[in-house]
């Protein structure tokens, strides 16, 4: 066995074959002993096995959350406008694909049809994955549900419609919630994990074809309501609400808590498995990221009332504007007063740390990670937070139908959380929030009888999700890509001096310019050098103001194909429009 084990190992790490119009490997299926192979739990287990590797989402791609929400440097070219057509490459691969089609082709070897169906149902899990992550990206793509041969005609067929894509991956994933264990195993896919993919990818596929004017809208936003309010009654997952910073510490945990987290990705010392997020936040070298001032500003105050109601808001500085607001924002950056886990010494933003100076802090626990491939936090990667998220959205996008007690049972169980008061459905669509609404800093095409509440919930998922890896696909999902238009920008300075960011009475850093003052301060920047500020000797930090932004919207929300793939299939792969 063991023999047949690191031979199966060998075989699907390293034999790849390119065909002709995409990169699907194929294994040399001689040597796997299809006829035999595939044939008990335990060898259909193992054979899976690299389905989780190959196709969630590593820590990197969860936490750095690219888009307008955490600015870093460099920019992704997707957001900077900067993308040109690749010739190959360019997320256009298919090797998982033709894994997950050879294991369904060959799993009636398990006699065993409970056995069987549970991991076809493992199969057709990744593969709705697989091609929600397609769709995302490309929009229609050839469907393929049977292993291709290098000869096979299928090599040179066109993209298959949206429609067919999006009611496949539907499809796959049924078939997953019927047949999938209801054990729960956060890092094993269950019939819960596969009912939050569900989730989450017909709240993509409806939203976007709800502002992107394609019909259907009204049938994916439906499913997600029935999907994700079944999850929310039956799955018994609740948020986790233990200590006095459960926010925090749901992330700041080496092992994921499955009172909360539905699935989430390992990393283990022992295992040999480390991520980079505390030096990727502490640090100089990692691209400095920090959360943006036009989100900063989205943070509620405590009492639940709007920061940008505020008289003089958006000249608030630091130590002003991070009091009294919603306590997740002290959960996800460094605000006065804040603490290292394991430690009583306050420490203050780190502007070398963070573009911004709005410092993360989300997933960090003591110093002693903060060293280069040294975190072990777990990733999640789907927890309940995001399922009452999806739930109310859904039905507050379908029009009347959302009701206060939808809101209770899902945003409402958010706030609460964190003491934060409850959204109310009349009182938000009764007066929307204009900052929400504006071309500059939010979302102007929300329109209709819940267009009050839709910005709330909006508010809510880009609050409560931040570093989850969403935001990107939200911005595409609701059209409004010219957000990445918009001035990227940070903390707010008065003037040249000291600054003591966090109260604690050492100064933290001095703005000066010209000469290099005296002053106790820890770090010096210089305005025009080290730091842009908006007004020049005051105003926000500006990151990125010498990089021209563009957003297209005739062409951007979707990548392009490589030309090389379009050339391979003798043209029948048809571009994205606008990228020829």
């Amino acid at each position: 066995m063991m023999t047949k084990l690191n031979m199966i190992m060998t075989i699907l790490g390293g034999c790849v074959f390119f065909l002709v119009s995409c990169d699907l490997d194929k294994i040399p299926l001689a040597a796997l002993s299809p006829d035999t192979y595939f044939s008990n739990e335990e060898e259909l287990q193992l054979y899976s096995n690299k389905f989780y590797q190959d196709i969630l989402p590593t820590g990197p791609s969860v936490y750095s959350d690219n888009a307008d929400v955490i600015i870093i440097t460099p920019l992704n070219e997707s957001v900077s406008g900067q993308r040109s057509v690749p010739s190959t490459g360019g997320g256009w691969s298919w090797t998982a694909l033709r894994r997950i089609n050879y294991m369904l082709a060959n799993s009636h070897n398990t006699k065993d049809i409970a056995v069987r169906n549970q991991y076809d149902a493992v199969a057709k899990f990744f593969r709705a994955y697989f091609y929600f992550e397609k769709l995302k990206r490309f929009g229609g793509v050839p469907w393929f549900n049977t292993v291709i041969g290098s000869n096979d005609e299928l090599l040179f067929k066109p993209r298959d419609s949206r429609d067919l894509i999006a009611d496949s991956i539907v499809r796959d994933l049924d078939f997953a919630i019927a047949h999938l264990s209801t054990d729960k195993n956060i890092y094993r896919v269950n019939k819960w994990t596969a009912m939050a993919l569900k989730s989450r990818a017909t709240l993509f596929e409806g939203t976007f074809r709800k502002y992107h004017g394609l019909a259907d809208a009204e049938k994916y936003l439906t499913l997600c309501v029935e999907v994700s309010e079944k999850l929310i009654d039956d799955g018994g997952y609740s948020l986790y609400t233990a200590g006095s910073a459960p926010y925090r510490d749901l992330f700041a945990n080496t092992n994921a808590i499955g009172q909360e987290v539905i699935l989430a990705r390992d990393y283990n010392a022992d295992l040999g498995l480390f991520h980079d997020v505390q030096n990727y936040e502490n640090t100089s070298t990692r691209g400095r990221p920090g959360l943006s001032k036009t989100f900063v500003n989205t943070y509620l105050r405590a009492d639940g009332g709007r920061f940008t109601d505020l008289p003089g808001y958006a000249t608030k500085e630091f130590t002003e504007e991070t009091q009294n607001r919603d306590p997740r924002m002290a959960q996800t950056i460094r605000t006065p007063g804040y603490t290292r886990i394991g430690s009583s010494t306050k420490v203050a933003p780190n502007l070398t740390h963070a573009i911004t100076g709005y410092h993360l802090t989300k997933y960090s626990m003591e110093p002693i990670y903060d060293a280069a491939g040294k975190s072990m936090t777990d990733i999640p990667l789907f927890r309940i937070a995001e399922t009452y998220l999806n739930f109310a959205e859904a039905k507050a996008e379908l029009g009347t139908v959302l009701t206060q007690e939808d809101l209770d049972k899902s945003v409402n169980m958010l706030r609460r959380r964190v003491q934060m008061p409850d959204l109310k459905l009349a009182v938000a669509n009764a007066n929307p929030d204009p900052y929400l609404l504006s071309t500059e800093t939010g979302y102007p095409n929300v329109s209709g009888p819940n267009q009050g509440v839709i910005l709330e919930i909006r508010r809510e998922r880009a609050v409560e999700l931040v570093m989850e890896g969403h935001r990107y696909y939200d911005v595409m999902r609701w059209k409004v890509g010219k957000l990445f238009e918009k001035p990227f920008l940070g903390m707010y300075f008065a003037g040249l001096g000291d600054y003591d960011l966090d109260n604690s009475g050492s100064l933290d850093v001095c703005l000066y310019q010209g000469t290099k003052p005296s002053s106790s301060a820890s770090l010096f920047l210089e305005v025009g050098q080290d730091i842009i500020l908006s007004e020049g000797d005051h105003g926000n930090v500006v990151a990125h103001g010498n990089i021209p932004r563009s957003f297209r919207e005739e062409r951007d929300y979707l990548y392009p194909i490589p030309s090389e793939e379009i050339h391979l299939s003798n043209e029948i792969l048809e571009q994205n429009p606008y990228w020829n």
